[in-house]
């Protein structure tokens, strides 16, 4: 076990330890159940806002590019406030973020919507630069995968039910809304989309208050700090000593481009299915719960995560696994019948489930010093939600949503490569 790891966690006992868990689990639920509503957002807006497949993903491009632009700037605020003042100001960030939906929902312009996601990804961004390292510095490395996979089933089960929560608000008769749409004329018509649009407020007014209320508990919960001397400094290696730059680590920047293929992927799984369901003639009523069946096939991944790993089963040898199963999968949704082909396409949360506390570990090992720099740019790969998607959407819109499922493919080659050759890697040479 290195050093750092096992000195963070004697300072911990065990009550410290399972409260530390706990408030780290939380978070966990609040990222999962903010960043799946876009799932519903997706079809909502399009309605609302009036908008292509294609325009409608820049839900995802608005809340995923944030990481990109805000990693490596949370890295240097943690490195200021430490990780527990980091995710109080990450949580007020986020309620200023769903706050802006008030005035969007009450106007139904597309771009400040937008522009509240971007702010509220900004605050999940330094949420997770600072929990994601902490999760797995806390405890055994090697058992790193099991407590980010624990900290998976808090955020799937949140993301499961966050679209169907909000779609009970916003979209609970979707069906017919979008019937009568056809029957109004213009002036009615604007009138019944400002109407629909409007319905996102009480909603996001309650998780405004609720965030709000989250930083100021983290503030004085108590969670003990991991100093930078402690998950840096300390275990600097002799094959680290020698490294001056953070690109001197190919296992790390092959991870970073690894776990960008995988948050495109998933969230092409997640936030797609919705509008696939409803592009192949299932009703609406039906297909607002398809990201949830992808969700609970994640939570599914995640508890044979638990089970097996590392008892059974290397971080290694699941990545492998995950990556095989993606590409069977996708395969099969592309070219089975519709109804099947949504069912494969669910399925594909299983195969992502332990693809993130798989390449975690792998990517951040043996970087000690440069721990916080590689976590800020493991961060900046969830961007991958921002950019893939959107070419999944413009396949939809130039050929059909069953096909444009073709972009999955060499996401999870990629991936199977990083897990069976690349992570090993210590030099570019």
């Amino acid at each position: 076990m290195p050093q750092n790891q096992s000195e963070n966690t004697k300072h911990l006992n065990k009550r410290t330890y399972i409260i530390s868990i706990s408030i780290i689990g939380l978070l966990f639920f609040i990222f999962g159940f903010v960043t799946w509503l876009n799932g519903i957002l997706i079809p909502y807006l399009k309605i609302a806002c009036e908008l292509t497949n294609f325009q409608a993903l820049f839900v995802a491009f608005a809340f995923y590019i944030s990481y990109t632009v805000m990693a490596l700037p949370s890295s240097w605020i943690l490195k200021k406030t430490g990780f527990k003042n980091g995710m109080t100001v990450g949580l007020f960030v986020m309620a200023l973020g769903t706050a802006i939906f008030i005035p969007a929902a009450l106007t139904r312009i597309y771009e400040l919507f937008l522009v509240g996601l971007f702010i509220m990804g900004t605050g999940l961004a330094l949420l997770q630069t600072a929990s994601n390292p902490y999760i797995t510095i806390i405890g055994p490395s090697e058992s790193a995968a099991k407590r980010i996979s624990i900290m998976g089933i808090s955020n799937k089960v949140a993301g499961a039910l966050a679209p169907l929560i909000l779609a009970y608000f916003i979209l609970h008769d979707g069906d017919a809304f979008v019937e009568n749409l056809k029957t109004l004329d213009e002036t009615a018509k604007i009138i019944a989309l400002n109407s629909l649009a409007a319905r996102v407020i009480i909603p996001y007014l309650v998780m405004t208050g609720v965030l709000f209320l989250l930083g100021i508990m983290i503030r004085f919960a108590p969670l003990p700090e991991i100093e930078e001397e402690q998950d840096e400094e300390i275990t600097t290696s002799e094959n680290t000593s020698k490294k001056s730059s953070i690109f001197q680590f190919p296992s790390l920047i092959l991870g970073v481009i690894a776990l960008f293929m995988y948050v495109g992927a998933e969230v092409i799984a997640g936030d797609t299915i919705i509008r696939y369901g409803i592009a192949l003639g299932i009703p609406m009523d039906t297909a607002k719960v398809f990201t949830s069946l992808t969700l609970v096939s994640m939570i599914l991944g995640y508890i044979l995560g638990i089970i097996l790993i590392p008892r059974y089963l290397t971080q290694q040898k699941a990545l492998t696994i995950s990556a095989v199963l993606g590409v069977i999968f996708s395969i099969a949704a592309i070219y089975t019948p519709p109804m099947i082909s949504v069912t494969f396409v669910a399925l594909l949360g299983l195969a992502n489930a332990l693809v993130w506390p798989a390449i975690w570990p792998l990517a951040l090992h043996g970087l000690n010093r440069f721990i916080k720099t590689g976590s800020a740019m493991l961060i900046m790969a969830i961007s991958g939600g921002a950019i893939l998607p959107l070419i999944w959407g413009k396949l939809a819109d130039n050929f059909t949503p069953q096909s444009a499922y073709w972009v999955m493919i060499p996401l999870y080659i990629f991936i199977y490569f990083y897990a069976t050759k690349w992570h090993k890697l210590t030099s570019w040479k």
